[in-house]
């Protein structure tokens, strides 16, 4: 039997929503991809301060904080081709490049004061993203907090370890 209209919409939706979500777990796959080895060598003979968490920590927190940010940009995809959609989620786009050229810079390239300078434009992104999205529609907005909280603070020991280690 032939699906409706609506039943072709509906599923077109999830699988949207199923793309978002791999695409922002494959963009932590690509930034663990490159991190993997550093954290192993050269990672740990940097200085850092006593508030840094444990390597274990990292792994999980990411991987909630990319299923968080997919459901974000898919609820706001829902709403439908306006500008302030687009905008929203061009920005989403951007900053989630922001997030691997982090990966890349810190760990792949050991430069934590490029990483530093990425991760300052990177934060502006993401809060910026999570405004837009606020506007769009809330909850999008809600499901972006950790994360800008926690770039924020994965910004703030980023610059700590560049400092520490100058």
């Amino acid at each position: 039997m032939a699906q409706t209209e609506s039943e072709q919409l509906r599923n077109r939706r999830w699988v949207v929503l199923f793309v978002m979500v791999a695409v922002c777990l494959g963009v932590g796959a690509i930034g663990g991809a490159v991190t993997t080895s550093a954290v192993q060598t050269w990672y740990p003979q940097l200085h850092k301060p006593g508030w840094t968490p444990p390597n274990w920590i990292f792994g999980p927190v990411w991987t909630a904080l990319y299923i968080l940010m997919a459901v974000a940009a898919w609820l706001v995809w829902l709403r439908g081709p306006t500008a302030e959609v687009t905008r929203g989620l061009i920005l989403f786009a951007v900053q989630l490049g922001l997030n691997l050229l982090w990966s890349i810079l810190f760990f792949g390239l050991r430069s934590p004061g490029a990483a530093f300078a990425d991760v300052l434009v990177l934060c502006c992104g993401v809060w910026l993203t999570l405004v837009l999205f606020w506007q769009v529609r809330r909850v999008a907005g809600v499901l972006l907090v950790p994360y800008a909280l926690w770039a924020s603070y994965a910004g703030a020991l980023n610059g700590a370890i560049w400092w520490l280690n100058r």
